[in-house]
């Protein structure tokens, strides 16, 4: 699987945003020779199961230039880096608790040499600051995560949808978001073709702030 897929489906990027895109591959497998943070399985699928899928946020919510975005357990880069590849005016926090994971991060964003990402190794419980949006893949079950994000929202939105949470997740979600009124879930088969994403989906949880 090559970086066509991402053409495939974004069709109006620069020749900056191609070049980095293609860049991905030869830094990930670099790095991953070293410190494994992608499956073996799964390096050789990472435009796929990574970029891709990662970019499946970017069909629900298009961010605002300015906009601050959080990536929670953000492990390899995933899914910030593809989408501060594919939003350069939008300002990504990558966030992971395992130090090694970060070391890797911050070496594809220096390869990269994206400005508009910073990575962090922290517990996102000791981040400092609030954030437009959220974003993740599946690091936790969605009460565990709204309890580690608690207070990082910013209460007052800059886009048409409410800021919120934006979180990768497959399978079946009924009984794990049953508490939650408000959610909207998007199927990812309904945007992308591949079998991979037949039970892909990003969820959207917007802000409450009186219950955090």
């Amino acid at each position: 699987m090559t970086v066509d897929i991402i053409q495939k489906y974004f069709t109006t990027l620069t020749e900056e945003q191609v070049a980095h895109f293609k860049a991905l591959e030869g830094l990930y497998q670099d790095w991953n020779q070293k410190i494994n943070v992608v499956s073996r399985k799964d390096i050789d699928e990472l435009y796929l199961r990574h970029v891709l899928h990662s970019l499946g946020i970017a069909k629900i919510q298009t961010f605002n230039e300015g906009a601050h975005i959080l990536d929670v357990g953000t492990g390899g880069g995933f899914p910030g880096i593809p989408l501060a590849i594919l939003f350069p005016n939008v300002n990504f926090t990558l966030v992971d608790a395992i130090g090694k994971k970060i070391k890797v991060v911050q070496e594809v964003i220096d390869g990269l040499q994206l400005e508009n990402v910073k990575a962090i190794h922290s517990r996102v419980e000791d981040i400092p600051g609030q954030f437009d949006f959220i974003v993740s893949r599946a690091v936790a079950a969605m009460p565990t995560f709204v309890y580690w994000t608690r207070g990082k929202i910013k209460k007052d939105s800059s886009h048409e949808r409410k800021n919120g949470i934006l979180y990768l997740k497959g399978g079946d979600l009924e009984e794990e978001l049953k508490d939650y009124t408000t959610v909207q879930i998007f199927d990812l088969k309904d945007y992308f073709e591949e079998d991979f994403f037949d039970t892909k989906k990003v969820v959207y949880l917007p802000q409450k702030f009186k219950s955090f």
